[in-house]
């Protein structure tokens, strides 16, 4: 199971409305497992994030409002792959968990940027 990125706007009647993906647009947020063993680890909470980590309780569900703070953490993160890569459980090599942290941390940012475009919120679920 994957954890999916996806951009959403608010109806007139407050309701969520995820927007399509295309089906060749990959969107994965990482493994159903990385909840607690990446975004919820103790070093994501240790370089200050305070979105992804609710991922080990909760989906995550950023508000439009909340979009730029999310585009700020999610560019932190970047900023310590190499550390992530190290630090955070996986059962492959540092250099391929690296890599899967990079694409999945460039899929959030481009959800963001789009959520930002029109007004919307991201959700990872």
């Amino acid at each position: 199971m994957s954890l999916l990125v996806e951009v959403f706007v608010r109806e007139p009647d407050g309701k969520r409305r995820i927007l399509d993906v295309p089906d060749d647009v990959y969107h994965s947020g990482g493994f159903e497992s990385w909840r607690t063993t990446v975004w919820g680890s103790e070093l994501v909470r240790s370089l200050g994030a305070r979105f992804l980590p609710v991922l080990a309780e909760r989906d995550l569900e950023v508000e439009p409002g909340q979009v730029p703070e999310f585009l700020r953490e999610v560019a932190l993160l970047r900023a310590h792959l190499d550390a992530l890569a190290h630090g955070t459980e996986h059962p492959r090599t540092v250099e391929e968990h690296r890599d899967g942290l990079d694409v999945r941390l460039r899929i959030m940012e481009e959800s963001a940027l789009k959520a930002v475009e029109i007004g919307g919120g991201v959700i990872v679920w």
